[in-house]
């Protein structure tokens, strides 16, 4: 599946679209290679602040937590 391509049609502000497209010819990148390049990018990111947020509060509940050895023993009595 990762080899299948879609179309992703979004409106986007005029003055973006002149910039990428002046951005990718300068470089000689294909805008549709750019485009994925940076969604990927932002959705790495915006997954590892929604992971920090989660470890922060895990964190604050690591204080709670039982011993493994401890939960094994009641658990087998």
């Amino acid at each position: 599946m990762k080899d299948q391509k879609a179309t992703l049609a979004v409106k986007v502000n005029y003055d973006v679209v002149e910039r990428v497209k002046h951005f990718c010819r300068e470089r000689g990148l294909k805008y549709g290679f750019f485009v994925e390049k940076a969604v990927l990018e932002l959705l790495a990111r915006e997954e590892l602040k929604e992971d920090l947020v989660d470890l922060k509060d895990l964190r604050e509940l690591e204080r709670l937590a039982v011993p493994l050895d401890g939960y094994l023993k009641k658990r087998r009595v």
